[in-house]
């Protein structure tokens, strides 16, 4: 089978899956696992060129609605008749489908099947754990600096936080994904602030821009994490390998240390 991926979190399904080697074209993003580097590449997942695509005659296209903005390549799709699957994950059990959705449609359902259970195993530990903490942290997410973006209740670092053993402050919000301000943030005083900005590599992430801006002396003892935008910003089962480590930064003497290691590649 010809798949292509259109969104780096589908890439990221595939290689859980050992699909890596049918892939043959992947959107600009796409930078995991080492495999792919070598395949074409179709622009930026938020702006796909679709003549490119129609050019490598896929089977399958893994199509996305996990940001803003993508929609115009699901229209895209549908003008050329292509045949695609959408994929759009807020939580880890939609991830869990996704993978299995991806199963069913490349022969891989009972691989699929094994690995949802191995992750619901790992957060099952976890909610276990978790629920062993007395004093549970208070973490604001940053996922984009100006204007700021966070993650809301919907959204799977919402998840991920009560997993590690902590809250997100904007857990109150119905949303996979709220626009605030930085008031709002120092109102909600943050016990720990984790910057995982979209699209940006952890070594471009400066806490300056966070220090400088208005109110910031009343948080100035909070500690600030920079942490890899690849195991938090996207929905894939890296997402455990991130919880991770965020639970052994959280919680130390609770949770396993980090080992850099995914739980599902050995």
């Amino acid at each position: 089978m010809r798949i292509v991926s259109i969104c780096p979190s589908n890439t990221e399904l595939c290689a859980y899956l050992d699909l890596t080697s049918q892939l043959v074209g992947v959107d600009d993003f796409s930078d995991w696992p080492e495999s792919i580097q070598d395949l074409p590449r179709l622009g930026p997942d938020l702006s796909i060129d679709m003549e490119k695509v129609q050019e490598l005659k896929p089977d399958l296209i893994l199509a996305s609605l996990s940001v803003p903005g993508m929609e115009k390549n699901i229209e895209a799709l549908e003008k050329l008749d292509l045949n695609y699957t959408v994929l759009n994950p807020n939580s880890l059990d939609d991830i869990c489908k996704d993978l299995v959705t991806l199963g069913e449609l490349t022969n891989k359902r009972e691989d699929a099947i094994k690995l949802t259970d191995r992750i619901q195993q790992m957060i099952n530990e976890y909610k276990k754990i978790s629920r062993s903490i007395p004093n549970k942290p208070e973490i604001y997410w940053e996922w984009w600096p100006k204007p700021i973006f966070t993650p809301g209740k919907t959204n799977w670092l919402t998840e991920i936080s009560e997993l590690a053993g902590a809250k997100n402050i904007f857990r109150d919000v119905e949303l996979a994904s709220v626009q605030t301000d930085w008031k709002d943030v120092v109102t909600r005083k943050p016990d720990h602030i984790c910057l995982a900005w979209v699209g940006v590599h952890q070594k471009k992430v400066n806490p300056v821009v966070v220090k400088k801006r208005e109110g910031w002396d009343e948080l100035d003892e909070t500690p600030i994490h920079i942490l890899e935008e690849w195991l938090y910003c996207r929905p894939s089962p890296r997402l455990l390998t991130g919880l991770v480590k965020l639970a052994a930064i959280l919680h130390p003497d609770y949770f396993p240390a980090y080992d850099g290691k995914d739980p599902f590649l050995s």
